[in-house]
């Protein structure tokens, strides 16, 4: 085998590098060669294309289909992080956006919800979970948590369609500011797994975001659990000073729902270690 093969790091990142320029000449859904035909393609033994085509799987890159061979996974949401200097831009992100709601109640906050909008544990929040789809695929699990008293009336409708933000502005006069969020990998859970189609323990990309008003005042907290293998993050690092960009104001941020910051606030943005309510 060739785990007894000198060079066998180097034999396994080769194959896995052919098995992924093959994927990438190809369009999401169709066959790549079976392990058998790529042994005899690259030249290797079944255990080395095994491992390089388990690598791809686990990466989101191919899925394994029982009775009918490998095919090229569909595209991942890729979604760009901006530099937390200016104003988040709100990039744009792929697919069509929608959700469903899964919950939608008030309750009391409770120790921790209350210690990170600075609120009473025994204040009220709305609490509302929701899936997001797209183009009619799950994607994210989200969790909000918002202050009671910022959202008389507040209906389901608004929330399916995205239109947190634009509610509190138009309606309360709350303007959000700034966003503190983070993000770190996770994996589903039983529960999880069948809302977003995925196996138990899938790795996952578990957001945590603070939003606070323009007199700094927490408005809402949301967790939100996003499909590690559809979903991937790209960082912009600007090295050096640049001409001034009119903002983007459409589209969808990590862990932000399209609509949301949509709609002329300022935001910025900053990713941490872990999630501070502010004060």
């Amino acid at each position: 085998m060739d785990a007894d093969v000198p060079g066998t790091v180097l034999k396994r990142e080769r194959t896995r590098d052919a098995v992924l320029e093959l994927i990438e000449s190809r369009s999401p859904g169709d066959a790549i060669p079976s392990e058998r035909a790529l042994c005899a393609l690259l030249g290797v033994s079944r255990p080395t294309v095994r491992a390089a085509v388990d690598e791809l799987v686990a990466a989101g890159l191919l899925v394994r289909e029982h009775g009918r061979g490998m095919f090229v996974a569909p595209a991942k949401i890729t979604q760009e992080l901006v530099a937390g200097d200016r104003a988040l831009s709100v990039p744009q992100a792929a697919g069509a956006w929608s959700s469903r709601l899964l919950e939608f109640t008030t309750l009391q906050a409770g120790a921790r919800v209350g210690r990170k909008l600075r609120m009473s544990p025994a204040a009220e929040i709305v609490y509302v979970a929701r899936l997001r789809l797209v183009d009619g695929a799950p994607m994210a699990i989200e969790h909000l948590h918002i202050r009671a008293e910022l959202v008389p009336g507040l209906s389901a409708q608004e929330l399916e369609s995205g239109d947190l933000y634009e509610h509190l502005r138009a309606t309360h006069g709350v303007h959000v500011r700034e966003a503190v969020q983070a993000i770190e990998p996770t994996v589903v859970t039983r529960a999880e797994a069948g809302l977003l189609d995925v196996p138990e323990l899938s790795p996952a990309l578990l957001f945590e975001r603070l939003t606070s008003d323009t007199t700094g005042r927490p408005v809402e907290y949301v967790h939100s659990l996003y499909r590690g293998d559809r979903y991937r993050i790209v960082s912009r690092l600007a090295l050096g000073p640049a001409a001034e960009v009119a903002p983007d104001l459409e589209g969808h941020h990590p862990g932000i729902p399209p609509g949301d910051f949509a709609h002329g606030d300022a935001i910025t943005s900053s990713t941490r270690g872990d999630i501070q309510a502010g004060g």
